[in-house]
């Protein structure tokens, strides 16, 4: 699919289906269907939430298109990431997923998975949600980015989350995988002005009832 510039940022790009997106979907159909159905909508479902942690952790010194061509692989191997399944995986199920082709074959981050599972279950127990914990990170005032370089790779509230889910023994939860998670959860609103999804997704925010 080719791409022309928007005249006014070279940060959206016009596709030849005519929607106006931002520029890191290129022209993939894959990122642009997640971009146009996913990316960026709040999400309030800890099985959802929790997804996502794993995901992310799996993306580290890798592209998200990667993971995101292998979810269908990864919601088989992982249960649809029910972390009360997951949390009773056991050593023969972590030799399983390792030789597991259709999924991201690296022992540490499968473990880290089976193990956060466990304190996901933590979280819900004391918090009543996974959807309590993350939300109460939400930015108390909505940065705006006018271009892709306006867009932070980590921020004072992914650090903050970082630092606690640390604390509380979740493993693969750096500050740039937080914020990455945050973007995609709907915590922030990372789309570009002119992007066709920005008004949208602000105005699922604007209406969503924060656990």
């Amino acid at each position: 699919m080719e791409f022309k510039h928007n005249r006014k940022s070279v940060d959206v790009q016009i596709g030849t289906d005519g929607r106006a997106r931002c520029w890191w979907c290129g022209d993939d159909q894959d990122y642009q269907h997640y971009h146009d159905t996913e990316w960026g909508e709040p999400v309030a479902d800890d099985r959802r939430l929790f997804e996502k942690v794993c995901l992310e952790g799996f993306q580290c010194g890798l592209s998200w298109l990667t993971i995101l061509r292998r979810r269908p692989a990864f919601r088989t191997a992982f249960l649809d990431f029910d972390f009360e399944a997951v949390a009773g995986y056991t050593t023969a199920d972590v030799d399983r997923l390792v030789c597991d082709k259709s999924i991201i074959r690296h022992r540490g981050k499968i473990e880290a998975s089976i193990h956060n599972a466990s304190r996901a279950i933590e979280m819900r127990d004391t918090e009543g949600s996974l959807a309590t914990f993350f939300w109460r990170f939400e930015p108390a005032r909505s940065h705006v980015p006018k271009r892709r370089g306006d867009i932070p790779s980590v921020t004072d509230e992914s650090k903050a989350l970082s630092r606690e889910l640390k604390r509380r023994g979740w493993k693969f939860v750096g500050p740039t995988t937080c914020y990455a998670f945050m973007q995609s959860m709907g915590i922030v609103n990372d789309h570009l002005p002119g992007c066709a999804d920005r008004e949208r997704i602000e105005m699922l925010r604007i209406a969503f009832p924060r656990p």
